[in-house]
């Protein structure tokens, strides 16, 4: 049984919970001080369509309206359906003007608009991507050892600082995913690691227990179920 099986499961769950999706707009800001992660300027809701002109048409309206209250600060919106016949709403910041808040904003009129249309056991989940910063500075720190001083960092730093400061990074190495279960009420981190579908669990690990006094963490890490192939 896979994450889309669990998330939209048909066991006991609790509806969507605006309140602790917007504890996100809050947690970056001890991600980016604390933890040197910061925002990447986009997120995404992941939903089940519904193939009815209704449905379609509310989803174009909520696309136009996502726009237009977000123009001034440049938010774009883009869907896109993937492998699963689930679609991925993703919206996007200018990467030199990130706005957690923004993204929220926006992610919750979506999830609002698919609830209010009655079709809330339809919403999937939520993800913001965030990526970790100065890495070479990061790398530097870490027992004095450098990219090429395989000896030292081999017996002090983690598997998960050694992909992150590593100069030869694979595609989407570095980024950390925290992801909004909408039937749980939780959030937890996913980090991808370098490699064919590889999470990296010792690092996702720190991170609940670096934030789990800034966000409703999932407790049940059977549910930390990994999304490959995110567009964000």
């Amino acid at each position: 049984m896979g994450l889309r099986d669990i998330l939209t499961g048909r066991h006991s769950v609790q509806g969507p919970a605006p309140e602790k999706l917007f504890a996100i707009s809050t947690a970056y800001i001890t991600l980016a001080t604390e933890h040197d992660i910061q925002p990447t300027g986009k997120a995404a809701i992941v939903f089940q369509p519904l193939a009815t002109s209704e449905f379609e048409a509310t989803m174009r309206e909520m696309e136009e309206v996502v726009k237009a209250t977000g123009a001034e600060g440049g938010t774009q919106v883009a869907s896109q359906n993937d492998s699963y016949g689930y679609r991925w709403m993703v919206v996007s910041n200018p990467p030199s003007q990130p706005s957690v808040e923004d993204l929220a904003v926006a992610i919750n009129a979506v999830s609002d608009s698919i609830e209010g249309g009655g079709h809330g056991e339809r919403l999937l989940c939520a993800v913001f991507a965030f990526h970790h910063v100065d890495s070479g500075a990061a790398a530097g720190d870490m027992g004095g050892a450098g990219a090429g001083d395989s000896t030292s960092a081999g017996a002090d730093v983690p598997s998960w600082a050694t992909d992150l400061t590593s100069g030869a990074l694979t595609p989407g190495a570095g980024l950390v995913y925290f992801i909004y279960n909408y039937k749980r009420g939780y959030w937890y981190p996913f980090v991808p690691a370098p490699g064919d579908e590889q999470r990296s669990t010792e690092r996702e690990l720190q991170l609940k227990a670096q934030m789990a006094k800034e966000l409703p963490i999932e407790p049940e890490m059977d549910r930390w179920f990994p999304l490959w192939g995110i567009p964000i």
